[in-house]
């Protein structure tokens, strides 16, 4: 492996927890020697050097040059190799006051702590064999969920839900390639097999592969959100249905026509999906420049979303530009809404869902469709194990093609060790998804995007 970024033994430290006011504050340290270095400066140093593993210590963290205190704090020793990054280091849980959290940071810093780069708690736990690649990257999609839903997904995969598939796919392929290098040790040896035997092992490894690929779609709508654009003539409604989606009056609701002059945007939760609702301006002939320019911008965000939600005012029925909207749209991409049915609106026509932004009504049918739209039909995340990293899902389907590869090498019976190079790849690429075949180049990209602390 190439160089890292940086040294991994050396003592780190980092503020773990949001910087500003709060009852506490958690300051991370690891790497060697960081249990003494803390000691040094802590008011009951012996009582630190003495304490095991996963043991706390009450105490005052010193200011060294004048022996004065600059914090009450609690520390949490560990030991290694049974600590997150299978070091030693020590956890400081102090008051939240960014100036007291400044002067630890700095004492720290004179006593031999460098600044921790971001995520290099948690690379230091990977190489140190504490976690694979997928849990690694679970973490930081634990901090960046959005919704409960997409909270509870990251965390199984922290779990190991993604690693235990992989293993299990990797379990097979190396059965194969046993077979495989028995042939090539004893061509002539007839206990060495017909690999046919093992293409029923082959394809169904393969499926289960290109079905943990094919979660990344519903992984990325979970971690991501989805964009919906509330849009429409103008007085159709819009605003009144994005009230109500957000449960607080962010738009102005008016009977004049163009209020609303620029898209509004907010995020909220639907269904445990999260997404991001655009109030657009009223589509219509305008002459004032600002709303001309608000109804250009927001004809951006419709053709940008991955949903619209269209809607017609009920009591005036369907127009031209209503039609011609609807037809120059994708009917997959859009959701038609027969608004103001609390208003005397007639039947809706085929295809549209009759709404009141007014009272609610209908907006659970709504709410209903619209996560269908976004994630499709029979979609039970809850316990499943689902990828949401461009990088697994590249990996796995260049395992799926190698894969694929190694079928037709067996069935054209090609010799072994040309399947065997198809093999090869495909089980490096699993070994890429967990870790076991890496580059620093990967890992310094990789872990650059997590939270400092982390």
């Amino acid at each position: 492996m190439n160089e890292l970024a940086y040294e991994l033994d050396e003592p780190i430290a980092a503020l773990a927890t949001p910087w500003g006011e709060s009852a506490l504050a958690v300051i991370r340290t690891s790497g060697a020697g960081s249990i003494e270095r803390v000691a040094q400066l802590f008011s009951r140093p012996e009582a630190v050097r003495a304490a095991s593993g996963s043991t706390l210590v009450l105490g005052e963290i010193l200011d060294r040059a004048h022996g004065s205190p600059i914090d009450q704090v609690m520390l949490a020793v560990y030991r290694e190799p049974r600590s997150y990054t299978g070091q030693d280091g020590i956890e400081l849980f102090c008051h939240g006051n960014p100036r007291g959290i400044d002067a630890i940071l700095a004492a720290l810093k004179a006593n031999g702590f460098r600044a921790a780069e971001p995520g290099e708690f948690t690379l230091r736990a990977f190489l140190n064999k504490k976690m694979d690649l997928t849990r690694a990257e679970a973490v930081q999609e634990i901090v960046r969920a959005k919704t409960r839903e997409a909270h509870s997904l990251a965390l199984h995969r922290l779990s190991g839900a993604i690693e235990a598939r992989i293993n299990r796919a990797k379990a097979g392929l190396l059965r194969l390639m046993t077979a495989i290098e028995i042939q090539l040790d004893y061509p002539e040896d007839e206990v060495a097999g017909d690999l046919d035997a093992s293409l029923p092992e082959l394809a169904a490894i393969r499926s289960e592969l290109a079905a943990l690929a094919a979660t990344y779609r519903t992984g990325r709508l979970y971690q991501e959100g989805v964009r919906v654009a509330l849009c429409g003539k103008t007085n159709a409604g819009k605003s009144s249905l994005f009230n109500y989606l957000l449960r607080e009056e962010r738009s102005i609701v008016s009977e004049l026509h163009g209020t609303t002059r620029d898209y509004i945007e907010s995020l909220v939760t639907i269904e445990g999906l999260p997404v991001l609702l655009f109030d657009t301006a009223g589509l219509r002939s305008a002459e004032n420049p600002v709303e001309v320019e608000g109804i250009r911008r927001s004809e951006r965000i419709i053709e940008s979303a991955d949903l619209l939600l269209y809607i017609v005012d009920g009591t005036l029925g369907l127009t031209a530009e209503d039609e011609g909207f609807l037809s120059s749209h994708p009917a997959g991409a859009l959701i038609g809404l027969w608004n103001k049915t609390d208003a005397g609106a007639a039947e809706p026509p085929a295809g549209f869902l009759p709404v009141s932004a007014a009272t609610g009504a209908g907006l659970s049918e709504l709410v209903r469709e619209i996560r269908r739209r976004a994630v499709g039909e029979g979609v039970a995340p809850a316990g499943e194990a689902v990828i949401d990293s461009a990088r697994q899902k590249e990996l796995l389907e260049r395992c799926i093609e190698a894969l694929a590869q190694v079928k037709k090498g067996i069935a054209a019976g090609m010799p072994a060790d040309a399947v065997a190079l198809d093999l090869r790849e495909a089980l490096d690429a699993l070994g890429e998804i967990t870790g076991e075949v890496t580059t620093a180049d990967i890992l310094n990209q990789m872990f650059a995007g997590f939270c400092v602390g982390k």
